[in-house]
This record gives C-alpha cells, sequence and structure tokens, in this order.
C-alpha cells in the first residue's frame, strides 16, 4: 500500500521560511514525477510545484524564486522549501506521486496524495 506522509508545516510569520517534506512508502518512486498542491477552503486544489524524475521542476507563477522544490529518490522523500512566505500561502499543502515521469498540472495528473500538512502565515 503507498502512503506518503507530509511533515513539516506550521504557523510562521510573513516573510519567514518552511520547509516541507514528504515521505512515500509502500512503491518505487522510479520513473515518477512527483509535485506539491495547496488547497485553501472553498477552493480547488491548486499546483505549487512539480519535479521529474530526472529532476527538471517547474512551479506556478506565485512561487517562483521564493519556493524550491527538490527529492531524494535514495530516501523516497520528496521537499518543498518555501522562503519570503505571504498571507496568500496559507494552505493546506500536498504531496503527490504521478502517473508519469513528466510533472503535470492537473490534480488528475497524479494518482497518490497525501493528508496534507497546513501552513499559516501570520503577521
Amino acid at each position: 500500500q503507498v502512503q506518503l506522509v507530509e511533515s513539516g508545516g506550521g504557523l510562521v510569520q510573513v516573510g519567514g521560511s518552511l520547509r516541507l517534506s514528504c515521505a512515500a512508502s509502500g512503491r518505487t518512486l522510479s520513473g515518477s514525477a512527483m509535485a506539491w498542491f495547496r488547497q485553501t477552503p472553498g477552493k480547488e486544489r491548486e499546483f505549487v510545484a512539480g519535479i521529474s524524475w530526472t529532476y527538471t521542476t517547474d512551479y506556478t507563477d506565485s512561487v517562483k524564486g521564493r519556493f524550491t522544490i527538490s527529492r531524494d529518490n535514495a530516501k523516497n522523500t520528496l521537499y518543498l522549501q518555501m522562503n519570503s512566505l505571504k498571507f496568500e500561502d496559507t494552505a493546506v499543502y500536498y504531496c503527490a506521486i504521478g502517473r508519469s515521469p513528466i510533472p503535470g498540472m492537473r490534480n488528475e495528473d497524479y494518482g497518490y496524495w497525501g493528508q496534507g500538512t497546513q501552513v499559516t502565515i501570520s503577521s
């Protein structure tokens, strides 16, 4: 059974930093893209950042230059370094395993999801 467990969320002030982690178990990540999505109440889950099996990255415009996605294939772990955090970054963040080696931006491009971790930005 595939399991994704996110950690690292919490409460941080505007301008601060957080590092999210996502540990995968139950299957190899070989050949799969991975990604981070986020969701706020009343809105659809949206793509934040993705990384291919060969470490090519992609970001939504609002986080470019502030967030960095990375992965450690040997440890089956995905990371998201978030710097210069803004109020609008407040959300539940989810990691996901893609259905292909290339990260897509749609929810349906991913077949496995974590339970989410809350990130709250305060003044």
